[in-house]
């Protein structure tokens, strides 16, 4: 079990847990404002059909009218142990990246994580807590429904803590990715690549992510007194019920290589690992190695 109680914990954590209806509530506004620029006053009488929705969401249809903003309500933060946990783990990833930044004479700029359950809205579009954990590159915030963590258990068969903190290492994988301007340079070859040549560098840039993860993993427990001696084979786990092919698999479909997008559970597995024992970003280089 990974020791992450009495840590220090991140600020760098922003919790919209609880918020779903603010997500509704910009559909209830577009409505209100048809409604009311179409009817006037009697249009008043249509949005009783609609009354609930106004006061889950916070919305206020007379400041609507006179053209104020419409007010949600806030969602408080939840100081429990899923908070806790997250917190612990993305200041163990400030921490490391920040050393290793530092060491090549740069400057780590640590990003958000936003906490969230059901749906959200961030830069790069709206996500449902289906489409899983995500970093936006846009406005470098890791998103995360923290139920995530018991799919991991129930769903993909991947317990444990260090399998959650696996997921939160390899979406801030992609914020080093991000700030040192591999993505940018990843997007603008896709865009003129075919579909297939740009799954393939996709999946290169995840495998990449997983190697990172790896290398925060061995860097967070120099010290080994982070990790227990199971947690790995918990990342291994969590790495393995996420590969391309298991998921397709799963689905009760055919394995089709050239649809993956994020490599297969045996590639997943081997640059976490690689990324783990070198504790070395130049292990990381999945852009230029002949064979995944």
């Amino acid at each position: 079990m990974v020791k992450w109680r009495g840590r220090r914990q991140s600020k760098n954590v922003e919790d919209r847990r609880g918020a779903a209806a603010a997500g509704a509530s910009g559909i209830v506004i577009m409505l209100l404002r048809f409604v009311i620029g179409r009817f006037g006053i009697r249009g008043l009488f249509i949005l009783g059909i609609v009354g609930v929705g106004l006061y889950v969401a916070g919305v206020n249809p007379l400041a609507l009218m006179q053209g104020q903003p419409a007010t949600q309500q806030a969602a408080e933060p939840v100081d429990d142990e899923a908070s806790q946990f997250v917190r612990a783990v993305l200041a163990e990833t400030e921490d490391v990246w920040s050393t290793i930044f530092t060491q090549q004479g740069a400057n780590y700029p640590t990003p958000t994580l936003v906490m969230f359950s059901q749906s959200v809205s961030s830069a790069c579009g709206y996500a449902s807590a289906a489409a899983g954990p995500f970093y936006c590159p846009l406005d470098r915030n890791v998103y995360l429904d923290t139920n995530f963590f018991r799919e991991l258990s129930t769903r993909f068969g991947a317990p444990g803590d260090f399998a959650a903190a696996y997921v939160i290492a390899h979406e801030v994988g992609h914020h080093v990715q991000t700030v040192t301007g591999v993505s940018e340079q990843v997007r603008k070859t896709q865009s003129r690549a075919s579909r297939a040549e740009a799954n393939q560098l996709q999946v290169r840039m995840e495998l990449q992510a997983d190697c990172y993860s790896g290398v925060w993993a061995n860097r967070a427990d120099r010290n080994g007194d982070f990790l227990d001696d199971d947690d790995i084979d918990e990342g291994l786990r969590a790495a393995a019920a996420i590969g391309d092919d298991t998921l397709q698999r799963n689905a009760g479909r055919r394995v089709t290589p050239e649809s993956f997008t994020h490599g297969s559970s045996d590639q997943r597995k081997r640059w976490f690992i690689a990324g783990y024992r070198s504790g070395d970003v130049g292990s990381c280089d999945t852009f230029g190695a002949s064979s995944l």
